[in-house]
């Protein structure tokens, strides 16, 4: 696999062969948003109608910010544009996702980085 990991922030997309059996999860206002910034209000989004986010069969979350697995997909032979207020527009190569959260340590237990 030649695609590189990718980090903008807290949010990093990691590059996988495949995607377990999953849902697709609903655009907010036309975007799929990977992270909500819990400083700032800012979301890590992609606006590109050929990406998909996805969660796996079964999972129950109520936010975003609180799946504990998210899936990013991205059709086609172009690259999609990730954004976000706070950082350069970052390109997205076509292909499978893993979607992490940076965490960072603090003693009463690990949590995730606010952005």
């Amino acid at each position: 696999m030649d695609r590189p990991t990718i980090r903008q922030g807290d949010v990093i997309l990691v590059p996988i062969e495949k995607i377990p059996a999953s849902k697709t999860i609903d655009r907010e206002n036309g975007r799929i948003v990977l992270a909500h910034g819990e400083v700032t209000g800012h979301a890590h989004a992609i606006v590109d109608e050929r990406a998909e986010l996805l969660a796996p069969d079964g999972s129950a979350f109520v936010t975003v910010d609180e799946a504990a697995e998210l899936y990013l997909l991205v059709h086609g032979t172009d690259p999609v544009e990730l954004v976000h207020e706070e950082h350069a527009v970052i390109a997205v190569e076509p292909g499978a996702y893993r979607v992490q959260r940076m965490r960072e340590y603090a003693p009463e237990a690990p949590r995730r980085l606010a952005d």
